[in-house]
């Protein structure tokens, strides 16, 4: 990144802090004056297309504009230190520090680190890769605080906590944002340790943003999750709205259930509850006791594509399909690419569903563990594919990461019941072969629709 590029994105972090500032006085007047104050700032080209449709959304006060007002319906002193520490330390002041860093070393470095600060959970989902680990793995708590420190060097403060149930280790997580307060935390959370002295610590640290899994209505649920599952989720999701705490949902879905959380009626129970983001994961096959049946089909794959745009034009929460919106991002994030995870005995494995390393970071530094060999085959390899509906290398291509892991040398990470990437991959085989003709066609039908969208907008 050139000297200028730099001054124009410190110039745009300054903006940003600025803008929130005055959006605070007057959310609901001053919301279009911050867009514009940005636009001004943002170097030629940047962000334009997002601008454009937050404008929109914001004038015809549709479904982002009412987004916007249910964020600042949240305790002030939390939705201040999210906006600072997720917009200008993670998002624009760190983004070019990862750059510079990506460049000198010519190697991936992440805009988010998956933890695992433990492998154990109070639950035993059906199809849960994490089940596989075992219960007995853990970071310390100068492990995590190494970790955070090191990534912050490469300009990374967004960290997610995954599991095992990250909850059971409490204490330590709010010690973690107590040390570090100028990071963002958010845990993916099967919700149900969640209670009102938690809900009082988020309050305090104001940095830790929880993503509680949830499958459907209640018998889809506590059909993966247990009896009683469902009850304890909305229990917890109660004490935040009350709470005035920033929330969102984790959503696995499968051929079971995703009719279920793809229905307006789900969405919108979970807004009403106090969501603010739903994240969804298509199932992954992984671990020796995997159920390939959970795999969608073209058609009910399909569906969920075309519903996540739906609800991202209607419904006013932030969506997001990891496996369905590769097209804006350019295809797989992970390897270092946008993100990396460090399980709970410290090997570091390039995807949170992928479990093959050639590094832990108990006896390397996290700069080394982003270039060790299976790292570095992501970025020398990305993207899997030109057609970024198919971005995976274990789903989508699953050529490719046998190759990947084979040449690499590198070994699984399941310490219960090892697995070999053949065995993974045979898995796969046949749902891309499946997946391919449909997703070629979706992808040049989306390809199309960009360039007249583009000419249009070019001729106007």
């Amino acid at each position: 990144m050139s000297i200028g590029s730099k001054l124009k994105m410190s110039a745009l972090a300054l903006a940003v802090q600025k803008g929130l500032d005055f959006l605070e006085k007057d959310p609901e007047n001053n919301a279009i004056k911050v867009v514009e104050m940005i636009e001004k700032t943002v170097p030629e080209g940047w962000y334009t297309g997002q601008i454009q449709a937050i404008k929109g959304g914001i004038q015809e006060k549709g479904n982002w504009y009412q987004l916007v007002q249910r964020i600042y319906k949240l305790d002030p002193g939390v939705r201040k230190t999210f906006f600072t520490n997720f917009i200008v330390n993670a998002s624009l002041k760190g983004s070019v520090k990862q750059q510079e860093t990506a460049e000198k070393y010519n190697c991936n470095v992440p805009w988010a680190v998956l933890l695992d600060p433990t492998s154990a959970c109070n639950l035993r989902c059906t199809g849960c890769w994490a089940a596989e680990y075992g219960h007995q793995l853990n970071l310390t708590l100068e492990d995590i605080d190494s970790i955070i420190k090191q990534a912050n060097e490469l300009g990374t403060y967004m960290f997610i906590y995954t599991g095992g149930e990250p909850l059971v280790r409490k204490k330590d997580l709010i010690k973690i944002c107590e040390m570090h307060p100028d990071c963002e935390f958010l845990s993916f959370t099967n919700g149900t340790l969640i209670d009102e002295e938690f809900c009082q610590e988020m309050l305090r640290v104001k940095n830790f943003v929880p993503a509680i899994s949830v499958e459907g209505f209640e018998e889809a649920n506590d059909s993966r999750r247990g009896e009683g599952v469902y009850k304890k989720v909305m229990h917890a999701m109660d004490l935040l709205r009350e709470h005035k705490l920033p929330f969102g949902n984790s959503i696995c879905y499968t051929s079971r259930n995703y009719q279920d959380v793809s229905s307006d009626e789900f969405i919108d129970k979970i807004v009403e509850m106090g969501s603010l983001f739903v994240w969804y994961f298509h199932y992954m096959p992984v671990g020796q006791s995997a159920t390939p049946e959970l795999m969608l089909n073209p058609a009910q794959r399909t569906e969920m594509y075309k519903k996540i745009r739906y609800f991202r034009s209607t419904k006013p929460i932030f969506g997001l399909d990891f496996q369905n919106d590769g097209q804006y991002v350019g295809g797989c994030i992970a390897g270092g690419r946008k993100y990396m995870h460090i399980n709970a005995k410290g090997a570091c494995e390039p995807c949170v569903f992928i479990h093959y390393s050639n590094a832990n970071i108990h006896d390397m530094s996290l700069l080394d563990v982003l270039r060790s060999p299976i790292f570095q085959a992501y970025h020398d390899n990305q993207p899997f594919n030109n057609n970024h509906l198919r971005p995976c290398p274990m789903l989508e291509n699953p050529e490719r990461l046998r190759q990947l892991v084979k040449e690499t040398g590198a070994v699984n990470t399941d310490y219960q019941d090892p697995e070999s990437v053949d065995h993974l991959c045979d898995k796969t085989v046949a749902y891309a072969e499946a997946w391919k003709p449909v997703a070629d066609e979706l992808w040049a039908a989306d390809q199309k629709m960009r360039a007249e969208k583009k000419a249009a907008q070019q001729t106007a």
